[in-house]
């Protein structure tokens, strides 16, 4: 599939050029020549023969900048002087910062700060580590650990390369809930020496987010945290994109009129997301899926299952179905695929029941192209950002650790995520509903507070919160 300009490829080249009049059109003529799209154009410097100008542009990838970059500097005339890439220029000296919330202008203050007063407050804490929460930073912490075993797309990239994209997390984190998240990159791959970190690094923080380590490890990790710790400990890459997911379904099944637990739902990937989002559905009241990996459809009969595969044979694909992907998508009412790019085309769609749904959530690349599946089915949701329904994590993490951490619970759970789920899909109204609005903007005013609310709720209701 064709892919567009992009912000995130975006460059800003420092150009010399002629004086007269032609000269910024024919920038312009040759950025759109080689597909371009120049997003800003500002003067630096002006004499009465050359000019300096400032022109940021939007490419597909870095190839395709440098082809803008050399088409600029072909023009007659014209003089590159410097490129700089917008993207490399955010993660300068990293993207989050400590900032003390208190004053610290006098002695006065430095006291009770620090030494000689701070004894008092961890006198009080020694007598009731309860009060950790209130008088601490643990009360809005969440620690965002990975290994580096499953960056984004990226892959097996190490704990370093893993950096800038925990710092993003944390700088959403912030941004949509007022939370502090510490990235936490560790030089281990160990289940065992992963567990033990989190478990020993614990006391201070309110939650654990675990992000981007690779199944089937990331299942025993997060399963024997939950097991050592009193605080939250939520997987994002399965938990978060279930929750989204059943949000974006429950209005996506509000559009077609059909319900969950009538539909059937044919699923690619068995690996981390899938099998959240999987068990996460079931829960909500789905009841005929099949799931489907690279060997074909997961079912009783199938040689060489591990733990995980097996749980999958032992409570879906009802009929025992034996076939690959494209026969479990016959006549299927819902596709949901978090697995790999291209393995369905329209003609898979068009077999699928009337009014069908489509989530192809493989990124950059789906499942199957958009634009294709839109030809035949009623409802299309994607991973990425430059189509309608993208499907993305930070519309849900912000706020369920929000409601965890306002609860002080102890645990999350599948009541809370439904309830997270369900807060999600309330937020577009029956007057927004509609095939290419099944899910809000992360910018929706209110969105992490409404789900917050409702996560904290279900903890309060549950006797899990100590607040």
């Amino acid at each position: 599939m064709a892919t567009l300009p992009s912000v995130s490829y975006s460059i800003t080249v420092r150009l010399e050029l002629d004086g007269h009049g032609s000269a910024v059109g024919s920038l312009t003529n040759a950025v759109e020549h080689v597909g371009g799209v120049i997003t800003a154009l500002d003067v630096t410097s002006a004499g009465h023969e050359r000019i300096r100008i400032d022109v940021t542009c939007a490419a597909r990838d870095t190839d395709h900048a440098k082809a803008i970059v050399d088409a600029l500097g072909a023009i007659e005339g014209v003089t590159v002087h410097k490129v700089s890439d917008r993207t490399f220029l955010m993660h300068l000296g990293g993207k989050i910062e400590i900032k003390s919330k208190v004053p610290l202008r006098n002695r006065d203050e430095l006291s009770m700060a620090y030494t000689p007063g701070v004894a008092r407050v961890s006198s009080a804490i020694a007598a009731n580590p309860d009060d950790a929460r209130r008088l601490t930073i643990k009360r809005n912490s969440v620690a965002v650990v990975t290994d580096g075993s499953a960056v984004l797309g990226l892959g097996n990239i190490g704990p370093e390369a893993s950096m800038p994209v925990m710092e993003g997390k944390a700088a959403l984190f912030k941004r949509f809930a007022d939370i502090d998240a510490w990235p936490i990159a560790l030089d281990t791959q160990d289940v065992d020496e992963i567990v033990r970190t989190v478990q020993v690094i614990a006391p201070g923080f309110g939650g654990i987010n675990l992000e981007d380590i690779s199944a089937p490890r990331c299942f025993e990790v997060e399963a024997r945290l939950r097991e050592l710790l009193d605080i939250p400990v939520f997987h994002d890459d399965q938990h978060g994109t279930a929750i989204v997911v059943l949000a974006a379904l429950k209005n996506a099944l509000r559009v077609v009129g059909k319900e969950l637990g009538e539909v059937r739902v044919a699923m690619s990937g068995a690996g981390a997301a899938g099998t959240a989002i999987l068990k996460l559905l079931m829960h909500a009241g789905a009841k005929d899926v099949i799931v489907c990996d690279v060997h074909g459809a997961v079912h009783r009969g199938r040689d060489n299952l591990d733990s995980n595969l097996e749980w999958i044979a032992a409570n879906t694909n009802p009929a025992g179905y034996a076939g690959d992907l494209k026969g479990a998508v016959r006549g299927a009412d819902v596709f949901i695929g978090v697995s790999a790019p291209d393995i369905l085309d329209g003609d898979d769609v068009a077999e699928m029941n009337d009014d069908a749904i489509i989530f192809a959530l493989a990124n950059p690349d789906p499942e199957i192209d958009p634009d294709i599946a839109q030809l035949h089915a009623a409802v299309v949701a994607t991973g990425r950002s430059d189509y309608p329904n993208q499907i993305n994590n930070v519309l849900v993490f912000p706020g369920v650790f929000r409601g965890l951490l306002d609860a002080q619970s102890r645990t999350v759970n599948s009541d809370m995520m439904v309830a997270a789920a369900d807060a999600l899909a309330a937020v577009v109204t029956d007057d927004e509903l509609g095939p290419h609005y099944i899910i809000p903007s992360v910018f929706h005013s209110g969105l992490s507070q409404h789900v917050a609310e409702a996560v904290r709720q279900v903890a309060v209701r549950e006797g899990q919160a100590q607040v």
